[in-house]
């Protein structure tokens, strides 16, 4: 019974990660028109390193030491990589699009773990993978002109994701989940630093509720998430992610009136379906491990 109540906790956290998330893109395309998107990146990443500091006041510098700088670099360059591409996206494209091809990074998790971690892909997860990627260029369509460059941004966050993704794997071995939080907040706020600079402007006072929103939406993702996955099986929790398609593509109908065609709607069902069984593969893969 205690068990069923951890799991259903962490179907709980798993539902309010994915609404959080959502509703920090909803946020993101209310002022990406007012406020660069480099700012919105480096509002967030501010505002997640400022809640986290009680945490870091908790613990002694001695625990801060790590033996992977290089690993952690990557993990925050990619991240911050993965927002910027992401609100990119979601700026200039549909809501539910930019989402769903955020969501692709499961199907470039396996290319990451062969080409980083030297795990080899079993034959039969190919076929997952291809079906994917046949539902991605559903989704871009692409004709006589070519693809629309702003989905092939938003593919980029996936592809940022998933190298963010793979980090963690690597690092768990030897840090702490609270060292792999801090260290990502940080690289991750000094790598929006520059861009910012460049495109830094006066804020209108109207975006500052939405920024705050954004920053404390993304602390609330990445601290449910977490949650989620120390009560219930990644099994379990992977497929719930993909929930946040299904609130991006409600909130994008309710606020914008964007409703995706059929070709969307196949290739939307296709990479969620080829995620979801690349989602339980890794998942066994890592029980076996």
């Amino acid at each position: 019974m205690n068990d069923q109540y951890a799991t259903l906790k962490g179907i709980i956290f798993a539902l309010l990660s994915a609404l959080a998330s959502t509703t920090a893109g909803v946020a993101t395309k209310v002022v990406a028109d007012a406020v660069p998107i480099s700012m919105v990146v480096l509002f967030q990443y501010g505002i997640c390193l400022l809640i986290l500091i009680p945490l870091l006041l908790k613990h002694p510098l001695r625990n801060w030491y790590t033996k992977h700088p290089v690993i952690h670099a990557v993990r925050g360059i990619s991240g911050w990589l993965c927002f910027f591409t992401y609100y990119l996206a979601i700026q200039h494209t549909p809501l539910v699009d930019a989402s769903l091809l955020r969501n692709t990074a499961p199907l470039f998790v396996p290319l990451f773990v062969w080409a980083w971690i030297k795990i080899t892909i079993p034959g039969g997860q190919w076929l997952p993978i291809i079906v994917g990627f046949l539902g991605i260029l559903l989704i871009l369509r692409p004709d006589a002109e070519g693809i629309e460059y702003w989905h092939i941004v938003g593919l980029l966050s996936g592809v940022f994701l998933a190298l963010s993704m793979v980090s963690p794997r690597v690092l768990s071995g030897t840090e702490s989940t609270h060292v792999i939080l801090s260290y990502y907040f940080l690289i991750s706020f000094l790598s929006s630093i520059p861009l910012a600079i460049l495109d830094w402007q006066p804020i209108p006072y109207w975006t500052l509720p939405y920024l705050l929103f954004i920053g404390g939406s993304i602390s609330l993702t990445m601290w449910c998430y977490t949650r989620a996955l120390t009560l219930a099986s990644a099994v379990i929790v992977a497929p719930i992610n993909y929930s946040g398609v299904v609130f991006s593509g409600i909130m994008g109908w309710l606020i914008w009136s964007h409703i995706p065609d059929g070709f969307a709607l196949t290739g939307i069902v296709l990479v969620i379906a080829a995620g979801l069984i690349t989602a339980f593969w890794n998942s066994g893969s890592a029980r076996q491990q």
